[in-house]
């Protein structure tokens, strides 16, 4: 079994004070559902204080009323080397939270932020490997904020496209589990299916030792999971996920994110990872 080995990691989180479901812009937001806001927050507080416990440093940025996605920090800034890429949003009832991180940025010291100009809604579609950025696009993301991603951050982006609607995102379909070092290559999970048939088959040639995925562990949002190369936050209920990880050296935690699922949401949706 190989030895995974944790690294500290610097996250930045928004507290769902005003979650609500009160549109659909993705398959698993009804409006028609009840939802509790006191509940989310709970939940959000779990998962907050796990990375904590876990030697990871949260930073948090203040929840703005009548924007109740903005809990879901992954999709409003790419930041490598503390270089920060912003947020283009293709739906119309988050446009506003790309300007709230943009200001949180500037404010925090951050002095190279540059907005694209291409719909780009950010860690939803991009994961950091360590040595390229795996971009998606299909649904949300334009193919062009590839191209405007390596230009900004300098970095290779590589794209890959989603072809099912309830995985809109990359991050609902496949997370970094460790990233590249001098003498590793990146390890990848992801759900074969939610990918174009080109796709799979860039992913099985540069992946192929990574973790696929069940289909019932991409329905509870377990491919939405973050790992410090170690530890592996995921849903609850991801149990066949956590079993195939154990396997392979990681240490899963198991959080409950039901209700903010509810929006279409997960442990990684939360977490916007601040590479310096």
């Amino acid at each position: 079994m190989t030895t995974r080995v944790p690294t500290t990691r610097r996250y930045l989180m928004c507290p769902p004070r005003f979650f609500a479901v009160d549109y659909a812009i993705n398959p698993w937001m009804d409006p028609t559902q009840p939802v509790s806001a006191e509940r989310a927050m709970t939940q959000w507080r779990e998962l907050r204080d796990t990375y904590r416990r876990l030697g990871h440093t949260v930073e948090e940025i203040e929840p703005q009323p009548g924007l109740p996605d903005m809990v879901f920090a992954a999709n409003s800034g790419t930041v490598i080397d503390g270089r920060v890429l912003g947020a283009r949003f293709r739906a119309p009832q988050r446009a506003a939270e790309a300007e709230h991180f943009r200001r949180w940025f500037t404010e925090h010291g951050y002095r190279d932020v540059v907005m694209p100009t291409c719909v780009n809604e950010a860690e939803g579609d991009f994961a950091w490997t360590g040595r390229m950025l795996l971009a998606g696009t299909g649904f949300r993301t334009d193919p062009a904020a590839h191209a405007e991603a390596q230009e900004v951050l300098g970095v290779p982006v590589l794209s890959l496209r989603l072809t099912d609607p309830r995985y809109y995102h990359l991050d609902t379909a496949l997370f970094v589990l460790s990233e590249a070092t001098d003498t590793t290559p990146a390890h990848i999970a992801y759900y074969p299916e939610a990918f174009s048939a080109g796709s799979r088959r860039v992913l099985a040639r540069l992946f192929p030792d990574a973790v696929l995925a069940t289909a019932a562990d991409a329905e509870c949002f377990g491919l939405n999971g973050v790992s410090d190369g170690r530890n592996v936050v995921l849903p609850l209920e991801a149990t066949d996920l956590a079993e195939r990880l154990v396997v392979r050296g990681y240490e899963p935690v198991l959080v409950d994110i039901s209700e903010l699922r509810k929006a279409g949401g997960g442990p990684k949706c939360c977490t916007l990872e601040i590479r310096k």
